[in-house]
């Protein structure tokens, strides 16, 4: 959400991010508003000055003794249009804040300019390209093969998009949460949190997946409540309505949560295996930061998040993503990709995005430097830090061996108890 005062005193500069954003909206209306909006107050706080004269009027009419008659009409007439312009003045503030609702995050000036993924430049890359000496296979050959995942009885269960994970598979997913939540809180200096999985309707406008992405949640309507779609919306909204006393900013927060897309829009596309599912687990990381240090504290949570790809041993690129490819909330996002060998191309498996005060206006989040200061709007931002399908599916086709066996990275042998191999029939 912006701030009105700013929307009103830069329109051009608010026209010109909207614009590189991609979004076609027309503010002509909201502008005719707020113009008639601002008339009214003033002429509200005009009629208001002389309503409180006329009172003086009368209080010293009636203390000499004379007749107030006139001025007590006047008053009343006054009184009541004040409360005809009330009535109409919140009106046109519902309508305005409703319009507002709808304009996006405007791009950093640091955001390369583009409508799509093709104007995206990749920031670095770290690792090798493994070359095999045989076929790498995709990830959900090896994981049936392994009998880490059952495609065929998932479906059974919830339909298509919806995962199984079966033996050493569940016990590897565990070992990556597990492994994860422990690098963020105890390297990184994250608080852990473990929060809801359904989400109420004003945090989804908070972190502005609403009202633009309704369609692609699952609601739950006798409640109206929503699956979480991403693990951002619980983590962020943990401070919402809420001033944050001193000592409270910066605030770092992790959580392991499960989320929840239906993604309407998304049939057909990468149907096979662990790319595109309706339910996925992540670890999630969220920061809420003082304004002036937001663009720093965005670099060091990419770091958080390539720290992770790194010991895991995947080989990653990070791309700056264009004005018109990130989100509607973000002012500049980091994507990471991992190489995946059984596709040959790069898979999400990473975001990482600065909000900036969008979300914290959004969501009445404040804070004060020290005690007595006047409250200011934080930054907000967050990452995946990482999500685990697309992270679980690189992890076996990066380290698939030609028996059909898969190392297991390093870092997360002491999860699994020390095994280093997955192995066909074990």
């Amino acid at each position: 959400m912006h701030d009105l005062k700013f929307l009103r005193t830069h329109r051009d500069k608010v026209e010109a991010g909207i614009a590189l954003k991609g979004v076609t909206l027309d503010l002509t209306r909201f502008y005719l508003i707020e113009e008639r909006r601002l008339a009214l107050l003033h002429e509200t706080e005009q009629l208001k000055a002389k309503g409180n004269a006329a009172s003086e009027e009368i209080a010293k009419l009636k203390k000499a003794g004379a007749d107030a008659s006139a001025s007590i009409t006047e008053m009343r007439d006054l009184r009541d249009k004040v409360k005809d312009l009330d009535t109409e003045l919140r009106q046109l503030e519902e309508e305005s804040t409703n319009l507002a609702a709808w304009i996006p995050q405007l791009p950093h000036p640091s955001v390369p300019p583009g409508s799509d993924a093709t104007a995206n430049k990749v920031h670095r890359t770290w690792g090798d390209i493994r070359k095999f000496d045989f076929e790498p296979k995709p990830h959900w050959e090896i994981a049936t093969n392994l009998g880490l995942l059952d495609f065929d009885r998932s479906i059974k269960i919830s339909g298509a998009g919806f995962l199984l994970f079966t033996g050493l598979g569940a016990r590897l997913e565990r070992a990556l949460i597990n492994f994860m939540l422990d690098f963020h809180t105890q390297k990184h200096g994250y608080t852990e949190m473990s929060v809801p999985h359904v989400v109420r309707r004003a945090a989804l406008f908070g972190t502005g997946q609403l009202p633009k992405l309704e369609g692609d949640m699952y609601h739950i309507g006798e409640d109206d409540l929503f699956l979480n779609p991403t693990a951002e919306v619980p983590v962020t909204n943990i401070y919402r309505d809420e001033i944050m006393e001193p000592g409270q900013v910066p605030a770092y927060v992790t959580a392991h949560c499960a989320s929840y897309r239906r993604e309407a829009g998304a049939a057909g596309r990468d149907t096979r295996g662990m790319v595109r599912v309706h339910q996925f687990d992540k670890v999630e990381l969220v920061k809420i930061v003082p304004p002036e240090t937001s663009y720093d504290e965005h670099e060091k949570l990419a770091r958080d998040v390539a720290d992770i790809f790194e010991a895991l041993e995947l080989p990653y690129r990070v791309l700056l993503l264009c004005s018109g490819d990130m989100s509607f909330a973000a002012a500049k996002c980091y994507d990471f990709e991992v190489w995946s060998p059984g596709t040959q191309t790069w898979l999400e498996c990473s975001s990482c995005s600065n909000f900036e005060d969008f979300q914290s206006r959004r969501m009445g989040m404040r804070f004060r430097r020290e005690a007595g200061a006047k409250v200011e709007f934080p930054h907000t931002l967050n990452a995946s830090g990482v999500a685990l399908p697309r992270t679980f599916a690189t992890i076996l086709e990066n380290h698939q061996q030609a028996d059909g066996s898969v190392v297991i990275p390093k870092a997360l042998r002491p999860y699994l108890g020390g095994l280093e191999v997955l192995k066909p029939g074990a």
